[in-house]
């Protein structure tokens, strides 16, 4: 294994402008432990928030070897199963909910960053085809989103659901199938350093 470092950008996407809350070097386990713990801190805020709670969102963070099972994730495809089972399970003695558990691909992160914006989606609207570089993990904060992944099923995703779009994969589907109320997802793009995150058409 390279012990190469990877910058993380957390930037967030709203009205077509990019708003980067900081730039860190950090390693690429901490890249990815941190930007799932950060939508899962986001997801939960807004959660508390539409129920009226006030307080400190309680995350899975707490335990340790929840956030060791999350960080072992990235080594490779069998590290993705290990290291997410022990997420899972720390998760289940911190009292949290398992959301989503995937593999993820068996590639080098070296010089790679991800960038977490919002996509919102007005009712009734309609995305176009694209695809991205790198890949993408996808949560639902609000409302239904209706999504189609090459290689996979359609489906709707509900709010607290999340979805995964592995490298080399198209958003052949997206689309709010409410023509009443807006739906929004948080979208985390691993991508390397400068490459072009979203474009138009089949990959």
């Amino acid at each position: 294994m390279v012990d190469a470092r990877a910058g993380l950008r957390i930037g967030l996407n709203k009205g077509g402008q990019e708003y980067n809350r900081g730039i860190m070097n950090i390693t690429r386990r901490e890249s990815l432990a941190g930007a799932i713990a950060l939508f899962c801190e986001l997801g939960a805020t807004k959660v508390q928030a539409r129920a009226g709670v006030k307080g400190e969102p309680s995350s899975p963070r707490e335990d340790p070897s929840a956030e060791s099972g999350s960080a072992t994730g990235l080594e490779s495809r069998g590290g993705a199963q290990s290291g997410a089972a022990s997420g899972a399970q720390g998760a289940e003695r911190g009292g949290a909910d398992l959301v989503f558990k995937h593999d993820l691909p068996n590639i080098s992160m070296d010089d790679w960053e991800v960038t977490v914006s919002t996509v919102d989606y007005a009712p009734g609207r309609v995305g176009k085809v694209h695809h991205h570089s790198g890949f993408v993990l996808a949560y639902v904060l609000e409302g239904n989103i209706v999504t189609k992944i090459s290689g996979q099923e359609e489906r709707t995703y509900k709010q607290g659901e999340m979805f995964y779009e592995p490298p080399g994969s198209t958003h052949e589907v997206g689309r709010n199938p409410s023509e009443t109320q807006p739906a929004k997802l948080l979208a985390l793009i691993f991508a390397k350093k400068g490459a072009q995150l979203t474009m138009p058409g089949p990959a």
